[in-house]
């Protein structure tokens, strides 16, 4: 049986730099999008295009681009590919004490020290917050190295001020946990990453990780307060959505494409999901688009 375990992202530095600034366009691809962690912060602005949202338990879509804040071994999915059709993707990468271990410690660094904390459970900003850092990180590129950390620091505290986000994993999951948890809970993400078209057996899934299916589900349920078939759902509902918003596919077509067998559960699960059914969901979003 083929394992899906997780990758441990080991991050060097730009050299001369505390911090790693990566910048991708149509002729350099952003192609992490396996699961994977790191002791790094991690900023990352998708100038627009619409994609998925893979963070922790949380899985959601964005359109009109992104701008997430990924805390510490936060295990996260790539958020742009061929299909996304954002214009660029902008990536910064940071230890917490990456200017020192008590530089974040002084009072005028209070705002960023709060937003480190929040972003253990990964943020999403959205509205002028989005629009303003977003065109900032994209005129890092042009600046100096000295000007290019004065303008981190600067996008730091203006997101440490800001209200206008939303706390991704809202239920409290995030890596507490010791490095087995870590790359255990990490291997049944990719798992369903991988296989969630299928039918998946709880069996199978618990004999992946070595554990019986009495304890891999009280595991499951304590580590992302979410049953694994709660989390199989979601993972079908949020591809679903993606699709409705992206092919020109059957609705039918899309909920067997999504990992459903019943086309009637396939519409109740994803109004209880979205408040919307399918078709008024598709319809909806060409109303935006227009």
């Amino acid at each position: 049986m083929k394992q899906y375990k997780p990758a441990f992202e080991a991050i060097a530095p730009n050299f001369g730099h505390s911090y790693t600034y990566q910048k991708f366009d149509a002729t350099k691809n952003n192609k992490d999008n396996l699961w994977h962690y790191h002791p790094e912060i991690e900023l990352v602005y998708v100038n627009g295009g619409a994609g998925k949202r893979q963070i922790g338990s949380h899985v959601s879509c964005y359109t009109e681009g992104d701008l997430i804040l990924i805390g510490s071994n936060l295990p996260h999915c790539g958020f742009t590919d061929q299909f996304t059709g954002n214009k660029s993707e902008i990536v910064i990468q940071m230890k917490q004490d990456f200017l020192g271990s008590s530089f974040f410690d002084i009072p005028e660094m209070k705002n960023i020290q709060t937003l480190f904390e929040v972003a253990k459970d990964g943020i999403a900003f959205k509205g002028e917050t989005k629009n303003i850092v977003g065109d900032e990180m994209e005129k890092l590129e042009s600046e100096s190295e000295f000007g290019q950390l004065l303008s981190i620091l600067d996008i730091l505290n203006k997101l440490g001020a800001s209200s206008e986000y939303t706390v991704l994993n809202a239920e409290g999951f995030s890596f507490k946990t010791d490095i087995e948890d870590n790359d255990r809970i990490n291997i049944v993400f990719n798992y369903v990453r991988n296989r969630f078209k299928d039918d998946l057996a709880l069996t199978e899934i618990a004999d992946t990780v070595g554990m019986t299916v009495p304890s891999f589900c009280r595991y499951f349920k304590k580590i992302t307060n979410k049953t694994f078939i709660q989390f199989v759902n979601e993972y079908r509902l949020v591809h679903a959505s993606k699709l409705l918003a992206e092919k020109p596919m059957s609705i039918t077509d899309i909920c067997f494409e999504s990992g459903f067998n019943n086309f009637s559960h396939f519409n109740k699960s994803f109004k209880s999901f979205t408040g919307q059914n399918p078709s008024e969901y598709r319809n909806s979003l060409k109303k935006v688009v227009k």
